[in-house]
């Protein structure tokens, strides 16, 4: 039983420039440096340092600015006794220094150094890309044969606004991170974050097929509705099973994201944006792009002109009959029509005829005494 109604369909303009807003201010940040891609992608030095007492962030770099390496990258690892520092590709002399700056001021248990290319990172892209052209093509296929075109298109559109929400929060984090002390939160691009982002458009599409599915169910009962209405009517039907769908993937992830490691902080905040946009998309934005498109076909056109002449003339049917006198001279109301209890509807309307009328006792006494002198004539 649907027990409660909201407007989504209605307020489709906030929803958009809720999404556009983020995007827009995304792109930007993007513009502006925001996004980093890992040592993976552009290739450089990596540093695994384990020390007796962890120091400081800010005092490793501290000590690396003294090389020119301010920049780089420092993040814990396991129990804060370890770091990984990641720097632009350095020439062996200068990997040496790093390494003496290192031991000399802070005390070192273990220190490794790895160089490591672009290739492996740009295979890891390729390889996503392929993937993702492969798969939106044969979604697009299978839903318009299931479902239709439009709702095949909606769904891929639904999909591309999720990957630039989570591209866009990265690069927002990575603008920010130093400003507002965003440190803790991942911001570059590594592969875990391409291996999550395709996982979250899996959850997405499967949350926008669950509401889609519906719509198919409703649009055959459509009534006197437009396709508006009954796809506000098909979100409400199923938004409690979204909701429930979603926080189940998200509880977990959000757990991973505050106690894993720094390697699977990179997966889990992917993760975490991603089915916060993916469960917004399926409802805000996949749905209303379907309603919006569905709504310039003929037929449909014809409906909401066709409710809207009709409610016209009930506003002007209702308003008569309050300006007319209900009794005048002459006139006898007929006898009122037995109705349904709980749902008001006459026999009539239903298209029963119209159960007898019980006779009084007056009439009754009438119809014996006629009765009787019907037999006293046949005997005579």
């Amino acid at each position: 039983m649907q027990r409660f109604h909201f407007e989504f369909i209605g307020r489709k303009k906030v929803w958009f420039g809720i999404s556009g807003t983020i995007i827009i201010l995304g792109i930007i940040a993007m513009m502006l440096g925001g996004l980093k891609w890992g040592v993976e992608f552009q290739g450089g030095n990596q540093f695994d340092v384990k020390f007796k007492k962890a120091p400081t962030v800010e005092a490793i770099r501290t000590t690396l600015a003294t090389l020119k390496l301010g920049q780089s990258t420092i993040q814990p690892v396991g129990t804060g006794n370890e770091y990984l520092i990641r720097s632009e590709r350095l020439s062996g002399d200068t990997r040496g220094q790093v390494e003496t700056a290192l031991k000399k001021a802070f005390p070192v248990t273990d220190i490794s150094a790895r160089d490591i290319g672009p290739g492996w990172g740009q295979q890891v892209t390729d390889g996503a890309w392929k993937a993702l052209i492969a798969s939106m093509f044969v979604l697009l296929l299978y839903i318009s044969i299931r479902f239709e075109f439009k709702m095949a298109v909606s769904a891929i559109l639904a999909l591309f606004h999720d990957g630039l929400v989570v591209v866009g929060i990265y690069a927002l984090v990575g603008l920010l991170e130093a400003k507002l002390g965003l440190a803790w939160i991942p911001s570059e691009i590594t592969p875990n974050t391409v291996a999550a982002l395709l996982t979250i458009l899996g959850f997405s599409l499967y949350d926008t097929i669950v509401v889609f599915h519906r719509i198919k169910e409703n649009a055959e009962i459509i009534g006197k509705r437009t396709y508006s209405i009954m796809v506000n009517d098909s979100m409400n039907q199923v938004l409690m099973r979204s909701i429930n769908t979603s926080l189940t993937a998200l509880i977990p992830v959000f757990v991973l994201l505050i106690f894993g490691g720094q390697t699977l902080k990179d997966f889990a905040f992917a993760m975490f944006v991603g089915l916060i946009s993916g469960a917004y998309s399926s409802i805000f934005i996949a749905s209303p792009i379907l309603a919006l498109w569905k709504e310039t076909e003929p037929r449909y056109i014809m409906v909401r002109e066709k409710l809207a002449r009709g409610g016209k003339g009930e506003a002007a049917a209702s308003s008569k009959e309050r300006t007319t006198p209900t009794e005048t001279k002459g006139f006898t109301p007929e006898a009122p029509q037995a109705g349904n209890i709980i749902t008001g509807v006459t026999s009539d309307e239903v298209g029963m005829p119209p159960p007898a009328m019980t006779p009084t006792p007056k009439q009754k006494t009438a119809a014996q005494k006629a009765k009787k002198k019907a037999k006293k004539k046949k005997r005579r």
